[in-house]
């Protein structure tokens, strides 16, 4: 981060949910000395269709666990516009917001923070989604596995498109997911995860013993 504001005067951040994430942000709110966070931007790469202040809301466990422990200016903080009457309108508007901060044709975001799921999922992008195929769209809302079933998601292109992505997974749950992400000919249909290996940035998997079991020592894999 203090080298994307270094650079460019600025830094985006993008920010994902779940338990591995979660502990991340702990790490990062515990040692933020040195990250100018009053440059930084904070996005989301997906969230539920629940208010900001829903227990399962991405954007309160971002704040619980890491906002409101560092110094990031209020107008920095973009969430989602979740739990409106109409969740396709939502994410029109937030990918308005983002096309305002970025005007290129796909965001260039500094550092993309991502989780992978037991399914091989990552972000909102759910194994056999038509949103895995969204060649245009920035955002888009989809139907999750689970309840709250909306949510709003980058879509893939919006996504790959960063600087630096970095996948976190951790516990033996996520072994065959990541497995399957870094398998030599993957079909991101039924793990969405493998798609982030098309970026032309820098791709770095994060992974604990437990979920990395599974994976062999291959150098020549994107990311590894």
């Amino acid at each position: 981060m203090a080298a994307a504001v270094h650079a460019r005067g600025s830094c985006t951040l993008v920010l994902s949910g779940g338990r591995t994430p979660g502990t991340l942000y702990r790490r990062l709110a515990a040692g933020h000395a040195g990250i100018p966070w009053a440059r930084v931007h904070v996005f989301w790469g997906d969230e539920r269709d629940v208010p900001p202040d829903d227990e399962r809301s991405n954007y309160r466990m971002a704040c619980d666990t890491l906002l409101d422990h560092v110094a990031v200016p209020p107008a920095n903080v973009h969430r989602m516009p979740t739990g409106q009457a109409d969740p396709v309108a939502a994410a029109a508007a937030y990918e308005e917001q983002l096309r305002t901060h970025f005007e290129t044709t796909w965001p260039r975001f500094d550092i993309v923070l991502l989780g992978l799921g037991q399914d091989g999922h990552t972000a909102s992008l759910f194994p056999g989604s038509p949103a895995l195929d969204e060649a245009e769209r920035w955002v888009v809302a989809v139907a999750g596995p689970t309840e709250p079933r909306t949510r709003l998601t980058l879509t893939l292109p919006a996504i790959i498109h960063a600087a630096s992505i970095n996948v976190v997974a951790s516990g033996a749950s996520k072994a065959d997911a990541l497995r399957q992400a870094l398998t030599a000919e993957p079909d991101y249909r039924t793990c969405p995860a493998s798609a982030i290996r098309r970026t032309e940035g820098a791709l770095t998997w994060w992974a604990d013993e437990a979920a990395a079991a599974l994976v062999q020592p291959l150098r020549n894999r994107k990311g590894i």
